[in-house]
């Protein structure tokens, strides 16, 4: 039976002596190697990322017409080819808009700032004065 708070990898370890520190045992590169390899296949298992990586694999697989892009099929059906939020849509029409805005006063700066210039001496003839 495993001991509270120790993977079930060391739980065979026995208890440290009273007034004895506990410490880990030194850990061998092949264990060391086998414990990275495992966090990363929970973490794929516990989030579903495995298991929905082997529907689209099988579901590719059965495909009976293959598709020229394997890369596109797996966007489709992972959902990153679906339609975009209307809201995303509205942002976009509003970006356009503004970039507009934007483009028609910066050209109106520039014909007040030649405006302007017109009516006011160069900057040579300020500091002469």
């Amino acid at each position: 039976m495993p001991r509270r708070g120790l993977p079930a990898s060391r739980a065979f370890l026995p208890a440290p002596a009273p007034g004895i520190p506990a410490t880990d045992p030194p850990v061998s590169p092949q264990a060391a190697e086998l414990e990275a390899r495992a966090v990363p296949e929970v973490l794929w298992r516990k989030s579903g990322v495995l298991d929905t990586l082997t529907k689209v694999l099988v579901a590719l697989y059965e495909e009976p017409e293959k598709p020229n892009s394997a890369l596109d099929f797996l966007k489709h059906h992972l959902g990153a080819a679906t339609p975009e939020n209307p809201e995303i849509e509205l942002l976009r029409l509003e970006l356009a808009e503004m970039k507009e805005k934007y483009e028609a006063i910066v050209e109106e700066n520039k014909k007040l700032k030649a405006k302007l210039a017109q009516y006011e001496p160069p900057q040579e003839e300020k500091r002469a004065e």
